[in-house]
């Protein structure tokens, strides 16, 4: 009798919760990595986007709810609808189209990873990514808050006045040539004055552009190189394709959008891991006082890599505090390395939630 109640309450701790997630940015990775591992999926898709997902993929899908918009995941309506044994996984989207605050304290499904940690991924306002860049230590590159103390080549990130989620790019050298590529765009209407007084003002790093994906697992107490890639991004690709004298004349008329269109896989030499790997840590560390527990899960730090001398570094320019959108990162050889497979972050984070049910755990690697 006492060893059928132990079999009885072995087989609830082993229930499979449904992975849910917003139908886009990085789902498809996050479902076939749960259903390898026969976990339930439920995507969330929007009207008007849903075709990926409800016909052409249906096969990682066993249900979907029909949203209006994105934003529809904070609404009470919605949350309603989500019921039972339900684990939700977080990516840019969530960022992008819902409220944080909201998210962070409202939200009633156990989340993947730290929800805490979301909001400092933006690039201003009273939580961003810098505080944890500058209580980390690590090399990133210089900031002015002033455009008229430009003194060197610079990369000027403003938010867009139509998209709020992408941002428009100018470079400068100068104030003089800040104040000149800045009247282009506002007479273009791409921007507003009042977003140009709030502009990531950002020194520019000539360098080999990596990121590096990392995973963090409290149940095993290891940081993790995933993969590695870079981005493709329009109309940058675009331009750089060109001759010199025809980049020349369209940069007359545009500016490089740097939006991105999708990612390639890329290596490095393995000298520069031990210094990756260092940064990271830190990283860990100041998220661990910024934000109690810290990262759980994936990250990214987006770098350039610079020549020296005398050797090579690494400076970080962006980082994202969720699963980074690349699943290339599989076709890189690091995650196999550690597993003797290579894996993708979908299937690496339904890995550690596996882990966790079969430990007990849950409550650590969610919140």
């Amino acid at each position: 009798m006492i060893a059928g109640v132990c079999r009885l309450k072995l087989d609830i701790i082993m229930i499979k919760p449904t992975i849910v997630t917003l139908a886009g940015h990085s789902a498809l990775e996050i479902f076939h990595g749960a259903k390898k591992k026969q976990f339930k999926t439920l995507a969330l898709v929007m009207k008007g986007r849903d075709k990926t997902y409800t016909r052409y993929y249906r096969n990682l899908i066993d249900d979907f709810l029909l949203l209006d918009h994105f934003k529809d995941l904070n609404s009470k309506a919605t949350q309603k609808l989500l019921t039972g044994n339900l684990i939700f996984i977080p990516h840019r989207y969530v960022q992008v189209y819902c409220d944080l605050d909201r998210f962070e304290k409202d939200f009633k499904l156990p989340v993947f990873g730290n929800r805490r940690l979301l909001k400092y991924e933006e690039r201003e306002g009273r939580f961003n990514q810098y505080q944890i860049l500058q209580e980390s230590g690590i090399n990133f590159p210089k900031q002015y808050k002033e455009a008229k103390d430009i003194d060197r080549l610079v990369l000027v990130k403003v938010k867009e006045k139509e998209r709020r989620y992408e941002r428009a790019f100018f470079f400068a050298e100068s104030f003089a040539d800040f104040k000149s590529a800045s009247a282009k765009l506002l007479k273009q209407g791409k921007i507003t004055k009042k977003d140009l007084q709030e502009a990531v003002i950002e020194e520019f790093v000539l360098g080999a552009q990596v990121n590096f994906n990392f995973f963090y697992s409290p149940l095993a107490c290891r940081l993790e190189l995933i993969g590695t890639d870079s981005r493709r991004q329009t109309n940058l690709d675009g331009l750089i394709r060109l001759p010199s004298v025809w980049q020349a004349k369209i940069l007359k008329l545009q500016n490089p959008s740097y939006i991105e269109s999708g990612h390639i896989s890329v290596t490095v030499k393995e000298s520069l891991l031990e210094k990756a790997f260092a940064m990271a840590e830190k990283i860990l560390a100041a998220c661990r006082k910024i934000a109690p527990p810290g990262i759980i899960g994936p990250f990214a730090l987006q770098t350039a890599i610079t020549a020296g001398p005398p050797a090579e570094e690494i400076v970080t320019f962006d980082l994202s505090l969720r699963i980074p959108g690349s699943p290339g990162t599989g076709f890189t050889p690091y995650s196999g390395y550690l597993f003797g497979h290579s894996l993708t972050f979908g299937d690496r984070i339904i890995m550690e939630i596996e882990k966790a049910i079969k430990l007990n755990k849950l409550k650590e690697i969610t919140s």
